[in-house]
């Protein structure tokens, strides 16, 4: 379909259209990566769930439509977000995965469509169960024996908080059952009532401390006290509805194995249903939507789940997301506020943001006062394709504009009202140089974005760089946050990565440079350099995404650590590699999930001469530790480079990518030298081709289910 798409569209035009979605996808990226922190980490969401799906779901669309664009790091393809600190880690025995979103009926019955294809019964009945979706804490109970052994949060989704202390204060969560398998991993959701969270804000007021802003909050503040005597003081409640590690199955199907839970003494939503259409399941979410008000609690939707558990495992998941299930969520909620100014950010590749200052208005129960603008384009009131948006209407400071939360934490501006604008108003002029540093602020062709020219002589994109090399996800020093970079930034002490490693060289001797400024001293100097030189040693993924190229975040970072495994393989590679063709070129396409875009941003990085010194400079003060290899599997096909090709007949192409990645074969769209197999169905046509060229081994479906057969 692609394709065929882009065939129907002029050249330019599509290329257009294709920068305009670049833009946009990351600048959502951005955004949704710093409301999952606000929401899983920090327990302090400033938006909704409903207002956070909105703005999910259009990220999906343009992936959709521009799949090229799509990278392994997208907010699409993660699950919640780095742990606080204070608990300890307990590592899920299996994975705790987010849900897929509908917003409408016709996402119910897209969902529906999407199952059957996959299996491959159009016309067959295929049940599901239809539950509220609690807005709480996700949660996870493990037992053996009986006995609770350790409660965990949900986290990253592989790794969560130890908060076993805390759950065991909760009624509703049972310290031993009897009758379970041996081992039993109980999921569900951590929440609070609506009468409790007002009892408990009447006694926060009390006691002149500040009231929380959301039965949410309150949950998820509560059940992640390191006290657990605060946590046995609040009124907390728990949902089961589903399960991860088991010894033997609870059930053959989902709402059995919900009543099996019910029987251990597990509380489990009355309003599950089990439904046989799409249409069922709508009329049903209908129905507690209606009863929404008078639950007590709060919920953001409802959840269908195939209810056949042997189908579950056939659909099996997607890389965040289970295929067999999805979440029906409620509309999000919109408010009028003013405009009262147009400010323009710059960001570390030097795009210039505009964002909305707003009178502060509440949406959705959240205060908002900021809103993304997206790009000039946007605010002049065209879209990707230079056609109209809002009906032509601009964007100017001083309107009176319509915003809601789409679940990013600077929300968007839906509309505009210009009857109630003033004499003196005037359509907003984008800059043409850079606010910062004044160099030109360059558009390129067939680019929705305007970027400074002034690279690092630019102090908005040197201090933005700064920050995401010692962000969370990069080198992550202890003491050097993007306070700290900034400050040293301003000061003249650091200019690029390689000065934080050379800062003791510098100014060690006594110490005398740190321990005099307010708020260091001797020791919180000494222990900031400790914390750079244990950053010394530090793995090839984290290094790559700490660069900064654009288009490369860490699950891609971490896609290209393991293809080429080590850093001096990486750089020959990247220094020798050109654009568009050659060998090196093909051998970074054909890592699965790095595309044309992001291949021409690292090769480019590595040979722009300034870029790469400083580049060389960081690499001479560390050790960059090689990729870890996965661990041996044992099957047949461990290691080896597989393409599908043509029509599989007794599989989708889908179910068969997902058997051969579980098996540690590396699985690629097209084929080239280093392909080991193509496994080729009716209609193969241009790579079985390039496949005997190559001299590459082509077998049949036949022979690659027998090949794979018990493993």
């Amino acid at each position: 379909m692609t394709s065929q798409k882009d065939e129907s569209i002029p050249t330019h035009d599509r290329q257009s259209a294709v920068e305009t979605a670049r833009s946009e996808i990351s600048a959502l990226s951005a955004q949704i990566a710093t409301a999952n922190r606000a929401y899983h980490t920090d327990d302090a969401p400033e938006i909704t769930d409903a207002q956070y799906d909105r703005l999910k779901q259009r990220l999906l669309a343009l992936e959709a439509e521009f799949p090229e664009l799509k990278t392994p790091d997208s907010p699409s393809q993660q699950v919640g977000a780095p742990l606080g600190e204070g608990f300890g880690k307990i590592t899920h025995e299996i994975r705790m995965l987010s849900l897929g979103n509908a917003f409408s009926d016709e996402d119910v019955t897209d969902f529906d469509e999407r199952v059957r294809s996959y299996l491959g019964v159009p016309s067959d009945v295929i049940a599901f169960t239809a539950e509220p979706k609690i807005d709480g804490l996700s949660l996870s109970l493990r037992y053996e024996n009986g006995r609770l052994i350790h409660a965990a949060t949900r986290g990253d989704g592989e790794t969560g908080e130890n908060v076993t202390e805390n759950a065991r204060t909760i009624a509703d969560i049972p310290w031993e059952i009897s009758g379970a398998p041996e081992v039993l991993e109980v999921r569900g959701e951590v929440y609070m009532s609506h009468a409790d969270f007002a009892a408990l804000n009447l006694r926060q007021v009390e006691k002149n401390e500040k009231p929380f802003a959301n039965p949410r909050n309150a949950a998820a503040g509560s059940l992640r006290q390191l006290d657990a005597g605060v946590t046995a003081a609040r009124p907390l409640k728990f949902f089961a509805y589903a399960w991860g590690a088991l010894s033997t199955p609870l059930a053959q199907t989902q709402f059995l194995a919900i009543e099996r839970l019910r029987e251990f003494g597990f509380s489990t939503n009355p309003l599950t249903k089990l439904c046989e259409t799409p249409q069922q399941l709508i009329s049903h979410y209908h129905d507690i939507e209606q009863q929404r008000a008078k639950l007590g609690y709060d919920i953001d939707g409802v959840v269908y789940k195939v209810n056949d558990l042997a189908l579950q495992k056939r659909l099996g998941f997607r890389s965040t997301t289970p295929r067999w299930a999805i979440a029906h969520k409620f509309p999000a909620e919109l408010a009028w506020t003013r405009l009262e100014k147009i400010e323009i950010q710059v960001g570390r590749t030097g795009a210039l943001s505009p964002v909305a200052r707003l009178t502060p208005v509440t949406v959705g129960g959240v205060v908002v006062s900021n809103a993304t603008l997206h790009n000039e384009d946007y605010i002049a009131g065209r879209d990707s394709k230079g056609e109209q948006i809002r009906e032509g209407r601009d964007i100017r400071e001083g309107d009176w504009v319509q915003v809601y939360r789409a679940g990013d934490v600077i929300p968007k501006i839906k509309d505009v009202d210009p009857t109630k604008r003033g004499d003196d108003s005037a359509a907003f002029r984008f800059p043409q140089t850079c606010p910062e540093c004044g160099s030109d602020a360059i558009r390129e062709e067939g680019d929705a974005v305007r970027r400074c020219s002034g690279g690092l002589i630019c102090p908005a994109q040197a201090v933005e760089k700064l920050k995401h090399f010692v962000s969370r996800g990069a080198f992550d020093i202890e003491g050097l946050g993007a306070k700290q970079v900034e400050t040293f930034y301003k000061d003249g002490w650091i200019r690029e990565p390689a000065d934080i490693f050379t800062l003791r060289a510098r100014y060690g001797a006594g110490l005398q440079q740190l321990k005099n400024r307010e708020g260091w001293g001797p020791k919180s100097a000494e222990n900031l350099f400790k914390a750079i030189d244990e950053r010394r040693n530090i793995s090839l993924a984290r290094v790559i995404f700490a660069l900064g190229l654009r288009h490369v975040g860490e699950a891609s970072a971490a896609l290209l650590a393991n293809h080429y495994g080590s850093w001096s393989a990486f750089e020959s590679a990247m220094t020798h590699a050109r654009l568009g063709e050659g060998a090196g070129w093909e051998d970074l396409l054909a890592v699965d999930g790095i595309g044309a875009v992001l291949a021409t941003s690292v090769i480019t990085a590595f040979h722009q001469e300034n870029e790469r010194a400083s580049i060389d400079r960081l690499i001479a003060e560390l050790n960059v530790q090689d990729a870890k290899r996965r661990m041996p599997t044992g099957s047949p096909v461990e290691g080896l480079t597989v393409v599908f090709t043509g029509t599989l007949e007794k599989m989708t192409r889908a179910e068969a990518k997902s058997r051969a990645e579980a098996l540690g074969a590396k699985v690629a769209g097209s084929v080239s030298a280093k392909t080991d197999i193509l496994i080729a169905g009716p209609g193969a046509g241009s790579k079985a081709t390039k496949a005997a060229d190559l001299g590459v081994k082509v077998i049949d479906e036949d022979a690659w289910l027998a090949l794979v057969e018990g493993a």
